[in-house]
């Protein structure tokens, strides 16, 4: 046990296991008590969760029953999460240099990143817990002039009492042209913090973050904003595998764009030669997009969201791609059935729906619905079709998603080759101990 004076967190009994194995959370019923004193004159309290004094944001140490050490972390009694580890150094080795050390994090990150991406590509550049910093998300926006915005969310309290120390080290690692931040995520809730979204005031001169209280809110204002956001009419457009796509990072879904299926989608466009292609919930129009840049004679795109048909309409025109490819806003569960009764065929179709299920109650209900989709994509699909399908709920994991592509493939009458599994791109590593990093399953299949 180390000689400070953090308070420390007392799990109950055996509860260090999954700790020890990575993961970085502690939940409010494995703690058995929190052993603090208010200053150093003071006697050593026991408390339990109910009846501890300490402040939320409190950095505490975290310790087995048996009194090992098993990290420092963040208190959020306000969350089921009850404390984030932030590292596996005690909390004075941390907190002696809280701006290097959070530099250290971001580098990592960074580095890593370099391995499979250039200065010209975009990447989510920090994927929360499994690069380390609990609740942090940043994407890399690499504009095609070569200008980079980062997007940030502070989704936990963990991370958002250090968000000075972070940004200055994104600022000064990365030198972006502008920071969005995009923390209006209902999970801050869970966590006790306000929704807010705005762009973040830099300094002009060596992108230091600007302190004090300027980075307890974003704020926009447009003469502190460069010259080319200022004069921005619609989204961003950045390159990816060639293509042009638009990235709305301040009105669009989430942080705007789905950068963890760049890969998959350069997957997905080598079947689409001289092909047919059904592209659904397509959102942006990138699988679409891909499977036009590889040749295909038709794409439809389909989305049941105005303001994504808008996006795709878009893209279509920055590519030029509007002698072969088409949006459609329509309910993909009702155009399926709709394609099916019209006797359509296609020779590729794409599913890539938003995650059916965020809770592990709701997943028998989320079964049946990728069943009824991939059936009916099955359906509408010519021999030897191909079929690549996705999942991005955590819940619905590997062997049961497959599981449900065999039930449906049985429903439809049609067998079904599994040819490739992928998961998300290499931005987003899994952190093994921690199961929620391995989210996105995306699988190619011929139908025979």
């Amino acid at each position: 046990m180390s000689a400070n004076n953090f308070p420390r967190v007392f799990l109950n009994k055996n509860e260090e296991k999954e700790i020890l194995q990575g993961m970085p959370w502690v939940f409010d019923n494995e703690i058995s008590y929190i052993k603090h004193r208010a200053d150093e004159k003071e006697a050593w309290k026991n408390e339990s969760i109910a009846e501890c004094t300490l402040a939320d944001g409190t950095v505490v140490e975290v310790y087995s029953k048996a009194g090992g050490f098993l990290g420092t972390g963040v208190l959020n009694k306000k969350s089921k999460i009850t404390v984030r580890i932030i590292g596996h150094e005690n909390a004075d080795v941390i907190l002696a240099d809280t701006a290097s050390y959070f530099e250290k994090r971001v580098l990592d990150a960074y580095t890593l990143r370099l391995q499979y991406y250039t200065d010209k590509d975009s990447y989510r550049l920090i994927f929360g817990e499994a690069d380390l910093i609990p609740g942090l998300i940043c994407e890399r926006i690499c504009d095609e002039n070569g200008r980079v915005v980062l997007l940030i969310q502070f989704l936990s309290l963990s991370c958002d009492i250090f968000r000075t120390q972070i940004l200055s080290a994104l600022c000064k690692i990365c030198k972006p042209d502008a920071i969005f931040e995009r923390s209006d995520s209902s999970v801050r809730e869970k966590e006790g913090l306000p929704e807010v979204a705005g762009w973040l005031d830099l300094k002009s001169q060596g992108f230091e973050v600007i302190g004090g209280e300027a980075l307890r809110e974003p704020v926009v204002r447009s003469a502190n904003l460069p010259s080319f956001l200022r004069k921005l009419a619609g989204p961003l457009v950045i390159i990816e595998n060639g293509i042009k796509l638009g990235v709305d990072i301040v009105n669009g879904q989430k942080t705007g764009y789905f950068l963890d299926q760049k890969f998959n989608r350069k997957t997905a466009a080598r079947f689409c030669k001289d092909k047919r292609v059904l592209d659904t919930f397509t959102h942006t129009g990138a699988f679409g997009l891909n499977a036009y840049k590889a040749g295909a004679s038709q794409v439809i795109s389909v989305d049941i969201s105005p303001e994504a048909v808008e996006m795709v309409n878009h893209n279509i025109m920055l590519n030029n791609a509007g002698d072969k490819m088409k949006a459609v806003c329509a309910d993909v569960f009702d155009l399926l059935k709709q394609y099916e009764a019209a006797g359509e065929k296609f020779d590729v179709i794409i599913l890539d729906p938003p995650a059916f299920t965020k809770s592990a109650k709701m997943i028998e209900k989320a079964y049946g619905g990728y069943k009824e989709i991939n059936l009916r994509a099955m359906r509408l699909l010519k021999p030897n079709g191909i079929l690549i399908t996705c999942s991005c709920s955590y819940f619905m994991e590997t062997n049961m998603f497959c599981d449900m592509i065999m039930h449906a493939a049985m429903d439809s009458h049609r067998r079904v080759q599994i040819l490739e599994k992928h998961g998300a791109g290499p931005d987003h590593p899994v952190l093994l101990g921690y199961p929620k990093s391995e989210y996105l399953k995306c699988v190619v299949c011929r139908v025979l």
